[in-house]
């Protein structure tokens, strides 16, 4: 297993328990610090994917896994619910289509409401009609993490950290992996499987197994996104997440909540050559302007700088919907090598079902 964070935990946990002998490889210190660690933590319901997608179909399963192992593990996982807000005429249409597709994704708990029940269950927003979901929510995902991590190794499997590999070579039992530490030195591992869940980095991995990476269009690019909070002092609050309609690199600037209920916006969509967490403060007045839209309080001086995620997406700029890639790659000459590219949102949501499906993929 290459990759410690959701996804590379839930696969560890998921095969473990299966009876594989599991070694979990991370380069970095710990588990969930690259893409989990930058994460908006909403729950979602599934209905913005196109019907029969792997990210409709995992994202709807990998939900309903999602709370029942948080409520046995203890793990903070509210549904609160969400509002997508229509502002404008034209936008109204847009949440039409998305409740008809997820009715036919399978999402539960939707409605379409006017103006005068906005403002009764959110009487700071502002807008013309919404969808509302109430599968939807928010998880401590880092506490997911620890959770999916204990699991595992609970059923034997092996957290090895500052480990980066540095070469894939096929062997007739399946892979020789070479590994640098971050203390220094390398070493030599050899598996019968690799799952490749290394997030960001997951297509340098999957070329290291010799795969075409451009050739079959699975090629990475980083989608930056800003987060801002609000300054202290500012008397804004919400009791569920709000969301404009999306937009075509993400979902627009959405207001959320975390565990400890406090308010962040973000993220907007920016493609980028490198990776780089630097919060933009000069952009607080264009996201103030999204944020007015439907919240009519906001106003520039309430935001302050919070934090960046990268979105490793398979469309590159421009391009249309992207699904996942999780694939046993023999036909692409890496027999015993499972590619799991372009794991952007709603990956955290699907983990667990990401994990069984990849469980499937390895029994075969």
């Amino acid at each position: 297993m290459i990759g410690a964070g959701v996804i590379g935990l839930a696969v560890a946990a998921a095969l473990s328990k299966a009876g594989r002998s599991v070694l979990i490889l991370e380069r970095e210190s710990r588990i969930s610090s690259g893409i989990t660690s930058r994460n908006s933590e909403v729950v979602h319901a599934g209905l913005y994917y196109p019907t029969g997608s792997l990210k409709a179909s995992l994202c709807v399963a990998g939900r309903d896994l999602l709370y029942a192992w948080c409520a046995e593990k203890r793990v903070d996982a509210p549904r609160i619910g969400k509002l997508i807000v229509a502002t404008r005429e034209e936008e109204e249409s847009v949440l039409d289509d998305l409740f008809a597709r997820g009715i036919e994704n399978g999402v539960a708990g939707l409605s379409l409401i006017d103006r005068q029940e906005i403002r009764r269950l959110e009487p700071g927003v502002d807008a013309r009609s919404a969808l509302q979901s109430r599968e939807t929510g928010i998880v401590d995902a880092q506490a997911f993490c620890l959770s999916l991590l204990a699991a595992a190794e609970s059923d034997g499997a092996v957290l090895s950290l500052g480990r980066c590999v540095e070469s894939l070579e096929p062997r007739s039992f399946g892979w020789r992996i070479e590994l640098t530490h971050a203390e220094g030195g390398t070493e030599k591992v050899d598996a019968g499987l690799v799952v490749d869940a290394a997030g960001l980095d997951a297509d340098r991995i999957a070329r290291l197994a010799g795969i075409d990476v451009d050739g079959l269009g699975w090629r990475q690019y980083l989608c930056k996104g800003d987060y801002f909070s609000l300054a202290a002092g500012v008397k804004i609050s919400l009791e569920r997440l709000i969301y404009p309609v999306p937009e075509p690199a993400g979902l627009g600037i959405h207001a959320t909540l975390d565990g400890a209920r406090r308010l962040r916006f973000g993220p907007d969509a920016e493609y980028v050559e490198n990776v780089d967490f630097e919060v933009d403060p000069s952009k607080a007045a264009s996201f103030a302007a999204s944020i007015a839209r439907y919240l009519p309080a906001m106003t520039e001086v309430c935001l302050i700088p919070d934090y960046a995620g990268i979105r490793p997406k398979l469309a590159a700029p421009g391009e249309s919907f992207r699904d996942f890639v999780i694939e046993e790659a023999s036909p692409h000459g890496a027999p015993g090598f499972i590619a799991c590219l372009g794991i952007e949102s709603p990956g955290l949501t699907s983990a667990l079902a990401i994990a069984d499906y990849v469980a499937k993929l390895g029994a075969i």
